[in-house]
């Protein structure tokens, strides 16, 4: 399950806005690479809409099908905002909808006429 937890205004190059969801995984464990002791975190992920202001706000709180997967991606420039410390990653975090990626997995993309 995911939950919205918040949105945010995008505006593009163009200058035109839209609005995208925040959304939040469920708790999870992960193993600290540097001290290999276990913590609990929640991934993130933002996803864009077609929704009004209005609409993004009464969503805040809805629960729904899915999870926040790490998916690989070209290198990248990443500022921590904490430390200000530029990293460079190789992935970011996506909604995947499961039951909607079986559907996809399933969909005929070329057909031809039967004779």
């Amino acid at each position: 399950m995911v939950t919205i937890k918040n949105y945010k205004t995008i505006t593009k190059d163009d200058g035109e806005k839209f609005y995208a969801l925040i959304l939040e995984g469920g708790i999870e464990p992960v193993l600290s690479q540097k001290t290999g002791r276990t913590y609990f975190t929640v991934r993130n992920a933002t996803v864009p809409t077609t929704f009004g202001e209005q609409t993004c706000k009464s969503a805040i709180g809805t629960q729904f099908p899915g999870v926040i997967k790490r998916i690989e991606c070209d290198p990248y420039k990443y500022t921590i905002q904490d430390t200000e410390e530029t990293i460079e990653l190789s992935h970011k975090w996506e909604y995947v909808d499961e039951n909607l990626q079986v559907l996809k997995d399933h969909v005929v993309k070329d057909t031809k006429k039967i004779k």
